[in-house]
């Protein structure tokens, strides 16, 4: 979509403004397809009022990987294409399938001066890790101000949240899709055989993960290394001589080294998760 253009929101009732809007829109693309070298990434955004039909999207794609041919493009043009693009929400597609969660530092795209609800750096970080645990990207908006310049709070958010990148980054960058996911206080990601245990409500001295199926052979407590006295059994692995506080009052890490990939018994972890009374 187009808003400036004439034929933008017309295009859905009147053909000849639809015929004139896409020829004026093909054009467009073909344009950032040629003038500006090789593009990686071609993410289409709002694609009301009109149909795939409507839009000849399949026409305006074989261009573009006619120009592009190593392109990857989004399913935002109404065709499924290279990735999926879920918005305010984080859902992983299957099969392999790419995808990326779209989400907003408040609840508004643009700069918006009344707009106060701001996530808090350990959300962004949780979300963050439910996006590398289910093999997907992270898409965070910012809404610059009317100047161009990028708003204090998220600034002071986004710091907050490279920092602690910083010291925990390796956890996130290159992992891989993670079948461990069940536990009241915690969120994972793994490498290989390397399962690393994200405790965003830290439980003290000692506390477990239930169900988890494959033998651990050393724990860590990260950035620094430290080991981490373990215990495992058939049905979990408790772990002792914890601090008493968080070691990060954002998220902690445990890097557990495995002598397979992880897996765990969704089934246990269900069947002993706490029930609320009634």
């Amino acid at each position: 979509m187009d808003w400036h253009h004439p034929d933008g929101v017309r295009c859905a009732e009147d053909e000849g403004a639809r015929r004139r809007f896409i020829k004026y829109i093909h054009g467009q693309i073909r344009e950032l397809m040629t003038n500006y070298g090789k593009v990686d990434i071609l993410w289409y955004d709002v694609n009301w009022p009109l149909s795939v039909e409507g839009w000849e999207s399949a026409k305006m794609n074989r261009m573009v990987r006619k120009l592009q041919p190593d392109i990857i493009i989004n399913d935002r043009s109404g065709l499924p294409e290279d990735f999926s693009t879920p918005e305010q929400h984080i859902t992983a597609e299957s099969r392999g399938r790419a995808w990326e969660a779209c989400m907003t530092m408040n609840e508004s795209w643009g700069y918006h001066k009344a707009d106060d609800a701001w996530k808090t750096p350990k959300q962004i970080i949780r979300n963050l890790i439910t996006c590398a645990r289910d093999g997907g990207n992270y898409l965070l908006n910012i809404g610059p101000k009317a100047d161009g310049s990028v708003p204090e709070e998220s600034i002071r958010i986004l710091n907050t949240v490279g920092q602690w990148m910083d010291k925990y980054g390796e956890t996130i960058y290159g992992a891989e899709p993670c079948e461990v996911k069940h536990s009241l206080f915690a969120n994972f990601t793994r490498k290989g055989t390397t399962l690393f245990v994200h405790v965003h409500f830290w439980p003290g001295e000692q506390w477990a993960i239930s169900g988890l199926q494959t033998k651990v052979k050393s724990a860590r407590l990260l950035p620094r290394g430290e080991r981490v006295e373990f215990e495992q059994n058939d049905f979990r692995v408790r772990f002792k001589g914890l601090p008493v506080k968080a070691p990060d009052e954002l998220v902690s890490v445990l890097e557990l080294e495995c002598d397979s990939i992880p897996r765990q018994d969704t089934m246990f972890v269900r069947k002993n998760m706490p029930r609320k009374r009634v």
